[in-house]
């Protein structure tokens, strides 16, 4: 790599590390989502570093839509690579605030025509066999139960569910808090059968794993330390697989599953994205894809000249 060059690199990664401390003091982001952040902007430094781009403070839109061809090469989803381009223009907001940059060329970019992605969306009769894949014969089974209990019950994220604290469970009142992104908390509620399945592991099952009063997750390890993502996507696989579903369903698919089969019942679009902790309702409307036949009744019933 060339002296210039080198040194640009430098200054690049430098100013990458501060725009994600910027995410993370003074915006307040979730580390989930700055860990997204950070990784798109590696692949755009890895691609510099290549020669894509003469200098990054004063990109081109010719040099910008090679690295869109560079994306596309890569064989990227489109709605991938709709989420680089938004990093990209968080990132050079950033450098304009410090003067660094300049951001009239990159808010020229648009993101490519996403295709309409139906989610994975499970039936109520395959979330029944899902939930009831743990048996007794298995190890923690009480605890596995209540976790797929949770992530149905109620739509929360996988992060969500493996960072509840006892102290966050409200059973009597059958509701839980959530800490989302951004740190927002959001109340959801709990039904009967998530409200059985928790009593169960709390009572029956988490004492065996844990007994020491610092504990303060709700889902634990064998060793009583808090169950990682990681973990809980492993069990949600295992149980996918001896119900005899599709390979591609995971932990998000349950939430998926939680606000299709709302909207199907007839809860109105705001209280899901609520549910969810969506800040956006934008978001949220993609479940009206997967319930059309729904949608189109309700309309022929309502609509004065349907």
């Amino acid at each position: 790599m060339a002296g210039s060059r080198k040194n640009q690199f430098l200054e690049l990664n430098d100013d990458v590390v501060a725009f994600r401390n910027f995410l993370r003091a003074e915006r307040g982001m979730a580390a989930n989502t700055v860990l997204a952040y950070d990784r798109d902007l590696e692949r755009f430094t890895n691609w510099i570093a290549e020669g894509g781009m003469s200098d990054y403070r004063t990109p081109t839109l010719g040099e910008l839509g090679t690295y869109i061809g560079f994306l596309n090469d890569e064989k990227l989803a489109p709605s991938s690579i709709a989420r680089h381009i938004v990093s990209l223009k968080m990132f050079y907001r950033f450098l304009k605030l410090e003067e660094r940059a300049q951001t009239s060329t990159v808010e020229l970019l648009s993101s490519p025509a996403l295709w309409e992605r139906i989610p994975q969306v499970l039936s109520p009769s395959a979330v029944d066999r899902l939930i009831a894949a743990p048996q007794a014969g298995d190890r923690f089974h009480l605890r596995d139960r209540a976790i797929l209990e949770t992530l149905y019950a109620t739509g929360c994220r996988a992060s969500e569910v493996v960072g509840l604290k006892l102290q966050d469970l409200y059973l009597d009142s059958k509701f839980c808090k959530c800490l989302g992104k951004g740190n927002k908390q959001r109340i959801v509620p709990l039904g009967r059968s998530a409200i059985n399945a928790l009593n169960a592991y709390l009572g029956e099952s988490r004492p065996n794993l844990t007994t020491d009063p610092a504990a303060i997750w709700v889902f634990v390890s064998r060793g009583g330390r808090q169950l990682s993502r990681e973990m809980l996507w492993v069990l949600v696989k295992k149980y996918v697989v001896r119900a005899g579903l599709p390979s591609k369903i995971s932990p998000h698919s349950l939430r998926h599953s939680f606000a299709t089969h709302l909207l199907s019942g007839g809860a109105d679009l705001r209280t899901v994205q609520e549910l969810l902790g969506h800040s956006s309702i934008g978001t949220t409307q993609i479940y009206t894809h997967v319930d059309r036949d729904r949608l189109k009744s309700l309309h022929k019933k309502f609509h004065p000249r349907a």
